[in-house]
């Protein structure tokens, strides 16, 4: 009787606020909503949430009780979708949207991800639904987080840190994305045709310890077909400078801070006089 109550009152509330909408009154709404896309790996993940406040509650342990199941946020239901598969914390999510709910506790979180994306609130949560659960420990922040906030951090090609916080706690949930044989296939297969990616590829492979003569050779290539291209002197310089030839990244950041000067772009400047510095 208890869960029925809650949806008609959730419903009821929904419709004053339609009703005073369409008497032409504006409010802000208790809780503001939020989209976040962030790229990652070879795709794309979005977040849609509310954010409710803390409004000088108690909220772990009394607003939201330990143990109880939350929609992590306030009305409908979280959403997170992946454009391509991920890890979350080891485990594996393939390309789709889901459901984030998350059940608190003082020493130890559950997180949820549930196939249910349309829901409001966990009011109509069911456990059979669930596409993934796994537990993780929450920390505490060095301030009162006042509104309800999910972000992402520490944001690199194949890693990052997805975080929420709220009150004085936070949790952090690590992602990864395994991308490298599938970029190395399409560097390979890019490679047989006529405009190869030369410059792409040696970033690539200096980037990720890959063959450092096989980036030179591509650098190279790159450099000859276009001599003037100011971006392309640093990241030469820096392959240079990585296979221990630091004569050779000197002379090639040298080249580009002329070039950079000739077209007055002060930032490539400093980027090969860094280069310079870094080979001393």
């Amino acid at each position: 009787m208890n869960k029925i109550y809650t949806v008609i009152v959730a419903a009821m509330l929904a419709g004053a606020t339609y009703d005073v909408q369409a008497q032409g009154i504006k409010m802000p709404q208790a809780s503001s909503a939020q989209t976040i896309t962030q790229e990652f790996a070879l795709g794309k993940i979005t977040l849609t949430y509310a954010r409710p406040n803390v409004k000088g509650r108690k909220i772990f342990g009394e607003l939201e009780p330990y143990g109880a199941v939350w929609r992590t946020g306030a009305n409908s239901a979280t959403l997170v979708s992946f454009s391509d598969e991920v890890s979350i914390e080891g485990n594996k999510v393939p390309a789709g949207e889901y459901a984030l709910f998350t059940i608190p506790g003082a020493k130890e979180w559950t997180v949820i991800l549930n196939k249910a994306t349309k829901q409001w609130g966990a009011y109509e949560y069911k456990e059979s639904e669930d596409f993934l659960r796994f537990k993780v420990k929450p920390a505490k922040t060095d301030k009162l987080v006042e509104t309800f906030t999910m972000q992402f951090n520490n944001v690199k090609p194949t890693s990052a840190d997805f975080t929420l916080a709220w009150e004085n706690t936070a949790v952090t949930l690590h992602l990864t994305a395994d991308i490298d044989s599938r970029v190395m296939a399409s560097i390979d297969e890019a490679m047989k045709g006529e405009k190869k990616p030369y410059f792409q590829a040696a970033i690539y492979y200096y980037e990720n310890n890959k063959d450092l003569n096989k980036a030179l050779e591509w650098v190279t290539a790159a450099e000859k077909a276009n001599p003037d291209a100011f971006y392309i002197k640093p990241w030469k310089a820096r392959i240079q400078l990585k296979m221990g030839d630091k004569a050779g990244a000197v002379a090639t950041a040298t080249e580009g801070i002329a070039i950079a000067k000739k077209i007055k772009n002060d930032e490539y400047v400093r980027l090969n006089e860094a280069i310079i510095k870094q080979a001393k």
